[in-house]
């Protein structure tokens, strides 16, 4: 039996997880998605302040408010960078890393370094898709229900995540078990950016024919190569 840390993305929330945490739950392993700080069912507590690295901060909080050791730390998307972070926070807990058609950043970057396309709706606080926008991405690669149904779920961000950069001190000097899932119907982050994370962490490759968001249109693939590593 596992133990998986699901980390979403941008303008997302635990919710995006569903099916494949339950596909795992369904298979013995223990499985837990939090929704970040400002995020989905949390996002009347966003606040100036919330950070890529403040969310880390909670999520190693979890791993050790829980007593999760042997984690296999799971991040899509801006949760990528989450993911990094928490590995290098609680990196005595984390077994292993898998990054979902993610962004890897490196120490100083920011999410404009490498995503070239940002139209958003912002303010002081957060950041959210063009109304109409998730639904047409969405739409692109699965069912039209599924897609209305995650379209409406989608929300705003805390917009320091996407402004400040990012800070790794250690976790690119350090020595992970990681593989590196790309999207290929995904125009962001791309190939090349996470080509680099591959090689950086001397990852595992794998490939999925599908758009930026494989938890909801191939679950059951995307489910395997989550155990498999």
């Amino acid at each position: 039996m596992a133990t998986l840390v699901l980390i979403h993305g941008a303008y997302q929330g635990g919710w995006i997880w569903s099916p494949v945490a339950t596909r795992l739950s369904a298979a013995g392993h223990r499985v837990f998605a939090p929704s970040l700080d400002g995020c989905a069912e949390r996002s009347a507590q966003v606040r100036p302040g919330i950070t890529t690295e403040t969310q880390a901060e909670e999520i190693a909080e979890l791993l050790r408010y829980e007593d999760l050791d042997q984690v296999v730390l799971v991040g899509t998307s801006a949760g990528g960078m989450v993911l990094a972070r928490v590995a290098e926070l609680a990196q005595e807990r984390i077994q292993r890393l898998v990054f979902v058609d993610a962004l890897a950043l490196l120490n100083g970057e920011k999410i404009h370094d490498i995503v070239t396309d940002t139209a958003a709706v912002t303010d002081e606080l957060v950041t959210g898709p063009l109304p109409g926008r998730m639904l047409e991405m969405l739409q692109a690669s699965m069912e039209p229900e599924l897609a209305q149904w995650a379209a409406d779920r989608f929300g705003r961000h805390p917009v320091a995540t996407f402004d400040q950069p990012v800070v790794l001190d250690s976790f690119w000097e350090q020595a992970w078990d990681a593989s590196v899932i790309w999207c290929r119907q995904a125009p962001n982050p791309g190939e090349p950016h996470q080509r680099r994370c591959a090689e950086k962490l001397g990852a595992r490759w794998h490939e999925l024919d599908t758009g930026h968001y494989p938890m909801l249109s191939t679950p059951d693939e995307l489910t395997r190569l989550i155990l498999e590593g």
